[in-house]
């Protein structure tokens, strides 16, 4: 016995085309839903990624900041620290401390000049006039030392 041919009924070959459409549709759907699965996935992770890279590079800017500041109060303090040593040296030579209290009257005068154009409310010394005794007491502070 040979079958050569067999022909189903319609009803059957049209169950059976239902069927292989359900099947195909079943795969489809659930290859779509697999992609937007893994498309879900890749921008979260893509999300994570720059998040990571902004919090570094964040980061990184304020130990940028910081260390820059901190070179700042360094270089603040030796120029200081340099500037006092002159100073230092220069009042025990001769005329420098009436070098300095020319100077220390200078910047007296100056800084009250500075306070009298700002509308800021002022304490000033009783004996303003006084700036000779200022510099006679600065001039001791410093010879003291």
């Amino acid at each position: 016995y040979e079958i050569k041919n067999i022909t189903p009924p319609q009803t059957i070959r049209d169950a059976m085309e239902k069927q292989m459409r359900a099947e195909r549709e079943k795969r489809a759907t659930i290859a779509e839903s697999e992609g937007d699965r893994q498309a879900r996935i890749n921008r979260a992770d893509g999300q994570k990624q720059e998040a990571v890279a902004v919090s570094e590079g964040e980061r990184t800017r304020r130990i940028n900041e910081a260390e820059g500041r901190a070179q700042e109060i360094r270089l603040v303090a030796e120029a200081t620290a340099a500037g006092l040593r002159t100073i230092a040296a220069v009042v025990n030579e001769p005329g420098g401390a009436d070098a300095v209290n020319l100077r220390l009257a200078e910047q007296y005068i100056n800084e009250f000049g500075q306070l009298a154009k700002t509308n800021n409310t002022m304490i000033i010394p009783s004996d303003l006039a006084d700036v000779a005794g200022f510099i006679k007491t600065a001039g001791k502070v410093l010879k003291a030392e």
